[in-house]
């Protein structure tokens, strides 16, 4: 352990909690084993909810210099690779706050209602990230069939971005009044600003039993209520354009387990036909 500049004591803390997650999991009783680069990560993504996001880094740098200390990179395991989760992840609003949030923005006057209205039809009816809502415009939001559901044709995925039928309405509206002008300000001349969406936020602020618009607030309340639907992972990823299913572990502490009803109908599945 002196190769790794690190307290020993802390070291053999995290090693230990590692060994006992992967005694828990069923994993060879081998510390090489322990060591392999995805056992880091999914140990240290199974933590988060548990222990602040800067702790889960911390753990992770320190379990991975403690492999390359005992120099098993020279066995032929690709080098680690980097993590971008983000350190504090954004909290979903509650369903009050949001209900309260859109009826504030209902009753705003003129343009401002029509921006508040985008900001949280992107962002929770969609999934937005911040640019992604700047860059939006009407012709954007598309509805292929009569009836059929609204789509978001101008970002790109690997499966068709469908608007939550919760915000269907609200968005078509607004692309249909936008045409080609952006949705969400569309009185501006550059695409995206550093502050564009908060300086709107900070001007416009909800009364103070309501918290402030926040795009990635609104992107994390789509991202729960879409786990909360026992939606697949893979499928929510790639409709948020994420790189992998394992960044939503940093939101799982937020779904509640399915009751047994549900779990019985899940595992049993359709009726044969």
């Amino acid at each position: 352990m002196t190769a790794v500049p690190y307290d020993v004591e802390r070291l053999l803390h995290v090693v230990g909690r590692l060994a006992l997650w992967a005694e828990a999991a069923g994993l060879e009783r081998s510390a090489d084993a322990w060591l392999r680069n995805e056992v880091i990560d999914a140990f240290v993504l199974s933590r988060v909810g548990e222990i602040e996001g800067s702790s889960v880094r911390t753990y992770r740098t320190w379990l991975l210099r403690v492999r390359d200390a005992l120099a098993w990179s020279e066995r032929g395991e690709a080098s680690p690779a980097r993590m971008h989760a983000d350190a504090s992840p954004h909290q979903p609003y509650c369903a009050a706050e949001l209900a309260g949030l859109r009826h504030w923005a209902t009753h705003l006057p003129r343009q401002q209602r029509t921006d508040a209205l985008a900001l949280l039809g992107l962002g929770a009816g969609l999934g937005l990230m911040p640019k992604e809502v700047a860059a939006s415009r009407g012709l954007d939001l598309c509805r292929p069939s009569r009836g059929g559901p609204l789509l978001h044709r101008g970002v790109e995925r690997l499966v068709p971005l469908v608007a939550r039928a919760a915000w269907d309405t609200v968005l078509g509206e607004l692309a249909e009044t936008a045409g080609g002008g952006y949705l969400f300000r569309p009185r501006r001349t550059v695409e995206y600003a550093k502050n564009l969406i908060g300086s709107w936020s900070l001007i416009h602020r909800p009364p103070q039993e309501l918290p402030t618009v926040s795009v990635g607030r609104l992107r994390a309340t789509w991202i729960v209520e879409l786990m909360r639907a026992h939606i697949d992972h893979q499928l929510i990823a790639q409709a948020a354009g994420l790189s992998s299913a394992a960044s939503l572990a940093r939101w799982q502490h937020l779904v509640p387990p399915v009751d047994e009803l549900t779990a019985a109908r899940l595992l049993r599945g359709p009726e044969a036909r």
